[in-house]
């Protein structure tokens, strides 16, 4: 008579249980995610809505004022647009290096500082599937909550372009990044900078730093080559205007010679000007040009700057995995 088989123990994969522990671990960083997406989202419903019609109905009301027709005006409507508007582009524009300074401080810097990596790899988990799920789920989360985010900015910015006198351009610096993909790219390539920075540093203060200050310097190097991704549009204008038609993110400007050359100097002014008619004639200058890229241009800068930085991410995330095997070879 045989005895019976022993009955077969269950082991669970060591990926879920890392995923639980990690969302156990930062669950207050989870918490405070989620609350600053929800309130974010509700301030730019409001101001994509309510907020926009009562400020361009107060516009209008000051407009009239113009006309004599009496001067009577929602004044707070037009401020309140005013401050919702800039406070929530302004916490738009600053979650990429909220995402680096988590990344770098919390998300690696603390636990290679503390040494507690080494303990996650003897219960069943690789490094490199430790250092994947440490990437992958905050990168799940962080794309859902800048990808939600981002397009209420552009709608809320759309719904006041063209009604409120004093909305900010798309060229603006802030409302350009606030409303478009480079964002969700920027916040992805700072969750990786602030990782890779926590596994080279293994200090959490100084990966913060870290993390968020790199994070700042690409940012920087794609505001400067952005406007280089794609081709300009060349307005041309005589020398009485002082000027050259046109509108939006300027490139360069100077003088246009008779042979055609553009030559990129300081303009002086109208040709009115005599000191001014003098330079122009030293240049044999015949007009005044401006490289710019116009409203047109938005989606395509906005397309190859994300394209770009979702590069970059990808090679720091490589660089993250070739260092941790390095090490734990």
């Amino acid at each position: 008579m045989t005895s019976p088989a022993p009955a077969a123990v269950e082991h669970s994969s060591p990926a879920p249980r890392l995923a639980r522990w990690l969302l156990r671990l930062h669950r207050p960083a989870l918490y405070l995610w989620t609350a600053l997406a929800v309130v974010l989202g509700a301030a730019l419903l409001w101001l994509w809505g309510p907020l926009t019609d009562a400020a361009a109905a107060a516009w209008d009301q000051y407009d009239a004022c113009r006309t004599g027709a009496g001067c009577h005006y929602d004044q707070d409507a037009i401020l309140r647009y005013k401050n919702v508007d800039q406070y929530t582009t302004t916490a738009l524009v600053a979650l990429p290096f909220l995402v680096a300074a988590w990344a770098g401080g919390a998300l690696t810097g603390r636990e290679t500082e503390n040494g507690t990596t080494r303990l996650a790899w003897t219960q069943g988990v690789s490094p490199a599937r430790w250092l994947a799920t440490k990437l992958s789920l905050p990168a799940a989360l962080v794309t859902a909550v800048t990808g939600l985010l981002v397009p209420l900015h552009h709608l809320a910015w759309s719904a006041g372009d063209g009604r409120i006198d004093t909305a900010k351009p798309w060229s603006d610096v802030p409302t350009f990044y606030a409303g478009g993909p480079v964002l969700v790219a920027l916040a992805l390539a700072g969750l990786a900078i602030g990782a890779l920075a926590g596994l080279v540093l293994r200090n959490s203060l100084g990966a913060l730093v870290t993390g968020a200050c790199a994070t700042a310097c690409l940012w920087a190097a794609a505001h400067l080559t952005m406007p280089y991704l794609w081709p300009t549009v060349t307005a041309v204008g005589d020398l009485r205007s002082g000027g050259a038609p046109g509108s939006g993110i300027t490139v360069a400007t100077g003088v246009l010679t008779s042979t055609g050359e553009h030559l990129a100097v300081p303009r002086c002014g109208s040709s009115t000007v005599p000191d001014c008619a003098a330079l122009y004639d030293r240049l044999d200058a015949v007009g005044l040009y401006t490289d710019y890229h116009p409203r047109s241009h938005y989606w395509p800068l906005q397309l190859m700057e994300t394209g770009i930085v979702l590069a970059v991410a990808a090679a720091v995330v490589t660089a993250a995995f070739a260092l941790l095997r390095r090490r734990t070879a």
